[in-house]
């Protein structure tokens, strides 16, 4: 991982730019003869990662695992939801591998459904390529470089 020095983004290794805030990242050279130390990381599930989202909200939610603004959390309030590099959408995705009308999410009682609108790159459900399909609760979705996670409250 490097280190941004503008914001503290951890980014993937091979990363030229940081994807939170564009900075340029300096890169080390990889045949130094010095060796760093550094502590294990431990690996999170998803469920683990995303315990400090839940909540105890009747509200549907997407959550940023991975592209800019890691962490962010998208409620579903409404009945259609559009993802997509357009500025319009209810989701606003702004990197060239979404296209503009990506995807849409639709409410269907007691459902919640992921439609791909044609898009260039696809749209992904636990890494499986999908035109429609049915959402639960901590699915991945990626939409070109960005990862979401679905959390649906519990019903009762």
């Amino acid at each position: 991982m490097i280190t941004c020095d503008k914001c503290g983004f951890q980014n993937e290794e091979e990363s030229v730019y940081c994807s939170k805030c564009s900075a340029e990242l300096k890169t080390t050279d990889k045949c130094s003869e010095t060796t760093a130390s550094f502590e294990s990381l431990k690996t999170e599930t998803k469920e683990e990662f995303f315990e400090e989202f839940k909540s105890d909200e009747n509200i549907a939610s997407f959550v940023v695992k991975k592209g800019p603004n890691v962490g962010e959390r998208f409620n579903l309030t409404k009945n259609k939801i559009t993802l997509g590099r357009e500025p319009e959408s209810d989701i606003f995705l702004n990197d060239v591998t979404v296209s503009r009308k990506h995807a849409v999410v639709a409410y269907e009682s007691p459902c919640f459904f992921i439609t791909d609108e044609g898009s260039l790159n696809g749209t992904y459900v636990n890494r499986e390529r999908v035109g429609k399909t049915i959402l639960n609760s901590n699915d991945e979705i990626q939409i070109g470089k960005f990862i979401l996670i679905f959390l649906q409250p519990k019903l009762t």
